[in-house]
């Protein structure tokens, strides 16, 4: 069975919600390691008040990330597992 690839830019803006239903913002950008294409973290645009209580990383424009490990699935919106966020 051949997975379906979607390309990068098919992610951005899409809605980050828990699994919960609790809205994180949109994505902004991804970051990935360049060398293997790994993918690292979705850098989140439009915060919402509960994601700036997480205790997520940021970037040095503090922006936040939120690990790619946390993703759950993708489809109308990305949706992650708030425990891997803490």
């Amino acid at each position: 069975m051949q997975t379906e690839k979607s390309p990068f830019s098919s992610l951005l803006g899409k809605m980050i919600v828990t699994k919960e239903g609790k809205r994180l913002g949109f994505v902004k950008d991804i970051t990935f390691e360049t060398k293997s294409g790994e993918l690292i973290n979705l850098i989140v645009k439009d915060a919402t008040l509960y994601t700036r209580n997480l205790n997520l990383e940021k970037t040095s424009s503090n922006e936040y990330l939120i690990p790619y490990s946390a993703i759950i699935a993708i489809g109308d919106f990305v949706i992650v597992s708030e425990e891997d966020l803490i």
